[in-house]
């Protein structure tokens, strides 16, 4: 046995040496780059809280003994008048005079933003102009040639390629995680405006608006979401691809908004059948459901039914790759729609809208019937299928999404089912619509669910 094991040992040496040797090495990459990644925090200027909301927030009251909340790990209230609520991020430097690129989320609502350089200096960060559809912030600091990242092209990113995140997971500064490009194009509930870049480095909360590099050392992406049942990290990340990212930035550097192309169709997925039906070779595209009135598409000449197959010389495959491209088109271009109508190939002209910030507008939207997508509360919602609805025994809508917003902040997760808000029933989607639409603003609405077989009430905060 002896003899076998000093045998193989040189072979097993070899095998580690190879494998090792195959891996990418990313310490110059980390030297460079992490000089112009920077850490960012936030100070939001807020009223304490009243007892009711919260005994809402702990299920506590507020003149219980302290013995009993350090037991229960509940802090103190704070005395009435101002608090300071604090949050932190990332970012990276895009120009020797001062640009910060980061998420929107980042710094939504702050009053003072801080940015900490590498070498350790803290400046006071300006808002120049933040875009809430794409998650993106630009912000200014006064200082003279600071490091710059250099920025890589996100459509040439191959799906297995490696890929690096600096960053600030839970405050740690200018952590480094890697892994490899997962998928692209991936279209999220309520995110129309991004085609993320799917990766399995590991991003946790502090990792918001910082870079992701490719092995040259070029950002990529910047590191916006991920996927999670638990609250951290799960294998799933997603990041905002550095050229959609850009093009944002120039737009906010230049008038501090975001103008983004409108076309004004509903559309939905070709399955297999509805290819079959429409006489199509395979199932691609984005089917028309829906053209809306005085709109762009409708003054085109698009019609229900129409499949379109390439938008402005790109190839639509999927139904969500449809948003992604109307979005980036800068309103008032026209450009070039292929498409089958009747089984039949044809090309139209389009001059592209503006996209309006009524949230009723259709970008391009893709939708599956039996969903509604409500911005008013931030979550996307279905009716119950026959058999969901037979299993549970009662009638309601399925949470299918969350995004920032009411919603999340009130803890509505996934998987729920929602069978009352404000006190009036919701057995469909049309009860749900009408009920949301109705609501009082500005105030805490009960809602009540089901999770998990159990029925539970959780506040609903409506925004104004």
């Amino acid at each position: 046995m002896t003899r076998i094991f000093k045998l193989l040992f040189p072979v097993v040496l070899l095998l580690a040496s190879a494998v090792h040797a195959s891996l990418p090495d990313f310490r110059d990459l980390v030297k460079e780059a992490s000089p112009a990644v920077v850490n960012i925090s936030t100070i939001q200027h807020v009223s304490s809280g009243s007892s009711s909301s919260y005994q809402q927030r702990y299920g506590l009251p507020e003149d219980v003994p302290e013995i009993f909340r350090h037991f229960f790990g509940v802090p103190s209230p704070s005395p009435r008048g101002e608090q300071e609520k604090t949050s932190l991020g990332s970012g990276f430097i895009v120009s020797h005079d001062g640009y910060i690129l980061t998420n929107n989320h980042v710094i939504q609502d702050a009053d003072e933003i801080i940015v900490r350089l590498n070498d350790r200096r803290e400046l006071e960060a300006k808002l120049i102009g933040a875009d809430k559809s794409s998650d993106l912030a630009l912000l200014k600091v006064e200082a003279d040639d600071l490091p710059i990242v250099r920025m890589g092209d996100s459509d040439a990113l191959d799906v297995g390629e490696w890929v690096v995140a600096i960053g600030s997971p839970f405050g740690f500064d200018y952590s480094v995680t890697a892994g490899i490009v997962s998928a692209k194009g991936r279209s999220l509930p309520n995110e129309n405006y991004v085609p993320f870049i799917q990766t399995d480095v590991a991003i946790n909360p502090g990792n918001s608006g910082g870079p992701l590099f490719n092995l040259d050392g070029k950002v990529v992406g910047i590191n916006s979401q991920i996927y999670t049942r638990s609250g951290g990290f799960m294998g799933v990340s997603f990041a905002i691809p550095i050229n959609v990212a850009m093009d944002v930035a120039d737009q906010l550097k230049e008038s501090g908004a975001v103008s983004r192309g409108w076309l004004g169709v509903v559309i939905q997925e070709v399955s297999k059948d509805l290819a079959e039906s429409f006489g199509l070779e395979k199932a691609a595209g984005a089917l028309v459901a829906q053209v809306v009135p005085d709109s762009p598409a409708e003054q085109a000449g698009l019609k229900n039914g129409d499949i379109i197959t390439r938008f402005n010389g790109e190839t639509i495959y999927l139904s969500s790759d449809l948003p992604h491209q109307v979005g980036r088109v800068r309103p008032g271009t026209e450009v070039r729609i292929d498409l089958v109508r009747n089984g039949k190939r044809k090309r139209l002209n389009v001059e592209v809208g503006t996209l309006s910030n009524d949230k009723t507008q259709t970008l391009a939207s893709n939708t599956t019937p039996g969903e509604f997508s409500s911005d008013a509360i931030g979550a996307l919602v279905a009716d119950l299928n026959d058999s969901q609805r037979q299993k549970l025994g009662f009638d309601g809508v399925l949470v299918k999404a969350i995004k920032d917003g009411p919603a999340a902040v009130s803890g509505l997760m996934p998987g729920d089912v929602i069978t009352m808000i404000y006190g009036e029933s919701i057995n469909n989607l049309d009860d749900f619509k009408r009920v949301v639409s109705e609501l009082p603003g500005d105030r805490s609405v009960p809602m009540r669910i089901v999770r998990r077989g159990s029925a539970l009430f959780i506040p609903l905060r409506v925004p104004k």
